[in-house]
């Protein structure tokens, strides 16, 4: 059975990832919510006008009332990032945003599924968990996996590998303080440096990998893409929409999201992404990845910059 999934925000990513949707056999309703009503209008228009090739679907331009029965509810309301400007610095005003959003949406839909978006995605996972009275399993921030996916397409182009072969994260915060646990990054398996030197031996030539300079780009990518074309859409849209067929899925998958931690790793009342196991019912709890101490502290070093926000905005 398909299913109906609302969109609030129409900005770039929330029309992307409404048009990606109507690409794809996740959904047969998408609606789509803003408070600029003639964008909505005019995005809706533009991506129904092209579902001729593809099975009937439905677009609706849509109020909160319409997300009844939701079955996915993605958030990406916010005001953008702008060249130069981290993703802290836009706390307080989007905060705000998520606050006159919350209780609205909870209203129609209490029993949908919440992916949030809307950046800094980590505090916003945060706002919309203790705000909205929506059960902690019912709601995901898009977290990391999205730099995830970022570290994978570059790996995939050092090593000469497909990036489904790539079996590598990036935990933390989605932001600065992230990073990637090495100690559990493989190909297919095989360790990263061991991968380097059999690749050798075949007569490819692979150079040794850079650690800190591939965990330095995926901070740095988004950035680059902003100063480059203004803002990021594309590759956020991909990384919600496959979130969604996890959603829809008949089993439950093992992805890098944002959720609440009740202890995971010494780390206790913010939401932060590591390994978690998610699926149609939503969130069942963290995948104990063995991280050695150096990658424990860094962990916990994202979890803290996160709460030192957290304890500055006004909920």
């Amino acid at each position: 059975m398909k299913s109906k999934v609302t969109i609030i925000g129409a900005g770039s990513v929330g029309s992307t990832i409404a048009y990606t949707l109507s690409t794809m056999d996740i959904a047969s309703t998408i609606v789509l919510i803003d408070i600029n009503k003639k964008k909505v209008e005019g995005e809706v228009m533009d991506i129904a006008q092209g579902t001729c090739f593809r099975d009937p679907i439905s677009l609706v331009a849509g109020e909160y009332e319409d997300a009844k029965d939701s079955d996915i509810v993605i958030i990406t309301s916010g005001i953008a990032r702008k060249p130069g400007q981290t993703r802290i610095e836009l706390t307080q005003t989007n905060v705000n945003i998520m606050k006159s959003i919350a209780p609205e949406i909870a209203k129609v839909a209490p029993n949908a599924l919440y992916v949030i978006v809307s950046n800094p995605v980590d505090i916003m996972t945060y706002v919309f968990t203790k705000i909205s009275g929506i059960p902690e399993n019912q709601i995901i921030g898009s977290g990391t996996l999205l730099d995830t996916a970022r570290l994978r397409n570059s790996l995939s182009e050092h090593f000469q590998v497909a990036q489904g072969n790539i079996h590598a994260y990036v935990f933390g915060e989605h932001g600065d303080s992230s990073f990637v646990p090495w100690s559990c990054a493989s190909v297919s398996g095989v360790e990263l440096d061991e991968y380097s030197a059999l690749m050798k031996s075949f007569g490819k030539e692979v150079e040794d990998l850079d650690k800190d300079g591939m965990v330095d780009f995926v901070h740095k990518s988004g950035g680059i893409v902003i100063a480059n074309k203004g803002a990021t859409f594309y590759a956020i849209a991909a990384s919600v929409c496959k979130l969604c067929s996890i959603l829809t899925a008949s089993s439950d998958s093992v992805i890098t999201v944002s959720s609440m931690m009740h202890g995971e790793y010494g780390i206790e009342d913010v939401c932060i992404s590591t390994l978690t196991l998610a699926g149609p019912n939503g969130i069942h709890g963290k995948v104990p990845m063995k991280l050695n101490d150096e990658e424990v502290a860094k962990l916990q070093a994202s979890a803290n910059a996160l709460k030192e926000v957290i304890a500055q905005i006004e909920l």
